[in-house]
C-alpha cells in the first residue's frame, strides 16, 4: 500500500519544534514525518504553512509563533538583516554555538559511529558581528540605477543594500564609495541575463591589524571606463586604500574572478597578520575571512600537534601556507602540499616574508603528491588536513594509514565529512583523542573543529 505524507501542501497545522537542521531550519513532526521550516527554533510551538509536501518529507512557513524560545532574539528590520547570510541571526550567540557545538557531537557519534571521544566546548567571539575582512558583491541595474549587494536566496536577483551585518565596517564603507563614484560617473552594470554592461563586482578586503585596504573592479570588458577618475576618487575617499585593482571577467560564469589582473594604483598586495606570523594578500590570493578566529583555530591545531622541533610535518591542502607558516615555528621540518599552484606560490612568499626557511611547498593534489612522497620514503611524524568541504579524498586516507604518522590534526569545516573520515581513520588503527569545535562564521549555520588523532 502506498504511504501518503500526513499532511498536503498549504494545510495550515499546530507544530512544536524539537530540532534545527544542519542549514539552521526548524524541524517539527506530523505523525513522525519531518517538515523543516526557516526560522522556527526548538522547544517553540507555531502555526505553519505546509509550502511542499514529498514522500518523505515537507518544507513549510511559519505563519505565527505561540510559544517563543529563550534564545530568540528579534530581528531588526531592513535588507542587510534580511539577506545578509546570516541564518542564525535570530538565535542568541549563546544559543548559536549550543547549536554548533550540538551538531558538531551528535554528527560525529551518528554519521561516524565515534565513541569514548572528548569534546570541549566551543570557542565562540567576544564580538559576534562585523568580522568578516572580504566582501565580493554583486552589481547589476534596477529601475535604470546602479545597485549592488546580496542576491536573494535562492536567486540571482540582487538586494540594493548598503551594508552587511557580519562585514568590517572598512569594507562596507570600501563597497559603498566604490559603488556611489561608479553610479555618479555612469559606469554602466553588468546584466547577467544579457551578457552585456561593465561593472560585475566590487570585491574589498582589509589587513585588521594593518588596516591597509584593497579594493578590485571586476568587469566584462577588457577596458574599464574613465578608470583614472574612479581612482582618483577612491584615493580621496578612503585614506586607508593601498591597492586598486582591475579584474577582468568576460566568461557566462558564476565564478567572480577571472584570469586577467591588472593594479591600477599602489601595490599589488595588502598585508596582515594572523599572530606573528605576516601574510601577503592578492587580488586573488585565498585568505581567511575572520583572522582573529583562524588564530584560534590554528593555535588549537599547534598544540594537538605537540611539536618539539624535531619533527617532520605534512600539511595537506595547505593554502598559502597558513597552517604551514604556524607549524614550522615548533617543527624540524613542513612540507605542504596544495591544488591551486597560485597558492602555492603565495606561500614559499609568506614562507620568505617571515624569514621561515624549514617550509617545502609542492603544487598538485594531496592525494597524488604524498602517496608520491611515502612511495620514495618521505614519512611525516605529524600530518595535518584542512580539506575543502569534501573532506579527505580515499586515497589520501589510505596514505596515511599505511604511513602511519604518530598524529594527525583535522581541520575541518563540515562535521559531516570530518566523521565519514574519522571512520575510515579508526578502522585503519587510529583513535580521535578530543574534539575542539570553533566558531568561524558567527551567525551563519557554519562551523570548524580541530581534532587531536593518535596512532593506537
Amino acid at each position: 500500500m502506498k504511504k501518503t505524507a500526513p499532511v498536503a501542501k498549504n494545510d495550515f497545522i499546530d507544530v512544536v519544534f524539537e530540532d534545527l537542521t544542519h542549514d539552521g531550519a526548524g524541524v517539527a513532526k506530523v505523525d513522525g514525518y519531518p517538515v523543516f521550516v526557516p526560522n522556527g527554533l526548538p522547544g517553540e510551538k507555531a502555526k505553519i504553512k505546509v509550502i511542499k509536501a514529498g514522500k518523505g518529507y515537507g518544507f513549510g512557513r511559519l505563519i505565527e509563533l505561540y510559544d517563543k524560545s529563550e534564545y530568540r532574539v528579534e530581528v531588526p528590520e531592513g535588507e542587510a538583516h534580511k539577506y545578509g547570510g546570516t541564518q542564525l541571526k535570530h538565535i542568541s550567540y549563546e544559543g548559536q554555538l549550543q547549536f554548533k557545538e550540538k551538531q558538531v557531537r551528535e554528527v560525529l557519534s551518528r554519521i561516524g559511529k565515534l565513541e569514548d571521544f572528548k569534546i570541549h566546548p566551543i570557542l565562540g567571539m567576544e564580538e559576534p558581528w562585523q568580522y568578516r575582512n572580504k566582501a565580493q558583491v554583486p552589481v547589476g541595474e534596477k529601475d535604470g540605477k546602479l545597485i549592488a549587494g546580496f542576491f536573494k536566496p535562492r536567486s540571482h536577483e540582487i538586494v540594493d543594500t548598503n551594508e552587511s551585518l557580519i562585514q568590517h565596517p572598512a569594507v562596507n564603507e570600501a563597497v559603498q564609495t566604490v559603488k556611489e563614484i561608479c553610479s555618479q560617473l555612469g559606469i554602466q552594470p553588468y546584466d547577467e541575463e544579457a551578457h552585456k554592461g561593465v561593472l560585475r563586482h566590487i570585491m574589498a578586503r582589509y589587513g585588521k591589524t594593518t588596516g591597509e585596504l584593497m579594493i578590485v573592479m571586476v568587469t566584462r570588458t577588457t577596458e574599464l571606463p574613465q578608470k583614472n577618475k574612479i581612482v582618483e576618487q577612491i584615493v580621496t575617499r578612503l585614506p586607508h586604500i593601498k591597492s586598486i585593482v582591475h579584474n577582468v571577467n568576460s566568461k557566462r560564469t558564476n565564478v567572480i574572478l577571472g584570469e586577467k589582473t591588472k593594479v591600477l594604483w599602489g601595490n599589488e598586495v595588502i598585508y596582515d597578520f594572523i599572530g606573528d606570523i605576516k601574510f601577503a594578500i592578492s587580488a586573488l590570493s585565498f585568505y581567511q575571512v575572520n583572522p582573529d578566529q583562524t588564530k584560534v583555530l590554528y593555535d588549537k591545531a599547534l598544540e594537538y600537534a605537540g611539536l618539539t622541533g624535531e619533527e617532520s610535518v605534512i600539511d595537506a591542502y595547505c593554502g598559502i601556507g597558513t597552517i604551514s607558516l604556524f607549524l614550522a615555528q615548533k617543527a624540524k621540518n613542513v612540507f605542504g602540499v596544495e591544488v591551486v599552484p597560485e597558492a602555492i606560490e603565495d606561500a614559499r612568499r609568506n614562507a620568505q616574508l617571515n624569514g621561515i626557511n624549514n617550509t617545502e611547498f609542492a603544487a598538485g593534489e594531496a592525494e597524488v603528491v604524498i602517496p608520491e612522497w611515502y612511495k620514495k620514503g618521505n614519512k611525516a611524524d605529524v600530518l595535518v588536513v584542512d580539506p575543502p568541504r569534501k573532506g579527505c579524498d580515499e586515497a589520501l586516507l589510505q596514505t596515511i594509514i599505511d604511513m602511519k604518522p604518530k598524529k594527525v590534526v583535522y581541520v575541518s569545516c563540515n562535521p559531516a565529512t570530518l566523521a565519514r573520515d574519522l571512520r575510515i581513520l579508526e578502522d585503519g588503527g587510529y583513535k580521535t583523542v578530543e574534539v575542539q569545535p570553533v566558531d568561524m562564521f558567527p551567525q551563519t549555520t557554519h562551523v570548524e573543529a580541530v581534532v587531536k588523532i593518535a596512532l593506537k
